[in-house]
């Protein structure tokens, strides 16, 4: 599991317009086993940042990176931050994982995904995160 999470592949990131109803985008992300932690760097004013912000500590959201007909999905709790030191790590991680920096707007903020649970197919069973 922790290997297919380091292949460059890209994943959808669903989050929970404030109606409700769900709003799925491509993303490049990072995974944190030590930390529990996904990340996924964005604009301060994306849709997908404005709708972790908008439903607060309670947001929950979910990354699922697939290929052909393995597929894992990680789902948690989601906050956004400006933190520099919290958006330098995410970009480092961005960067071994895809051999080049994400994009740098002027407002790049990471939304940090505390895991709690992984859904998956055809992958080994996974150790306790």
């Amino acid at each position: 599991m922790r290997a297919f999470l380091t292949h460059a592949h890209p994943a959808t990131f669903t989050t929970l317009r404030p109606d409700g109803t769900p709003h799925v985008t491509p993303v490049r992300f990072t995974f944190d086993a030590g930390a529990g932690l996904a990340r996924v760097t964005t604009r301060a004013g994306a849709r997908k940042a404005r709708n972790v912000l908008a439903a607060g500590p309670a947001a929950r959201v979910a990354l699922c990176q697939a290929d052909g007909f393995r597929w894992i999905t990680l789902e948690g709790r989601a906050a956004v931050t400006d933190d520099a030191a919290r958006v330098a790590e995410a970009v480092r991680r961005y960067t071994v994982r895809y051999r080049t920096p994400p994009p740098a707007p002027p407002d790049l903020v990471v939304i940090e995904i505390a895991l709690d649970r992984v859904l998956h197919l055809d992958l080994p069973e996974p150790k306790a995160m």
